[in-house]
């Protein structure tokens, strides 16, 4: 095994991770929407309270995955990098 792949194997399993914890992330809005929907009544109020938390709740979760995700893209690249300056100097 190369140090390019081994790079690559490393940037798989961050790509592999970060999916987890977009699937994870997910299914606690659902929860926390299904919290919602027990609590207050749908009234059909355009931007009542209720839609306003609900909107609320996946702005926060999409600002939190795209954060991880373009972490996780960082990381991955660094490693790609670093493993081709690994071979580079083999």
């Amino acid at each position: 095994m190369t140090d390019t792949d081994t790079g690559s194997d490393a940037a798989d399993r961050i790509v592999e991770s970060l999916e987890g914890a977009e699937n994870l992330a997910l299914e606690a809005v659902r929860k926390f929407l299904d919290t919602v929907n027990g609590v207050f009544p749908d009234v059909r109020a355009d931007n009542g309270p209720r839609q306003k938390i609900i909107d609320s709740a996946f702005k926060m979760t999409e600002q939190l995955v795209s954060t991880w995700s373009d972490f996780g893209k960082r990381i991955a690249k660094v490693s790609q990098s670093g493993a081709s300056e690994a071979n580079k100097k083999s």
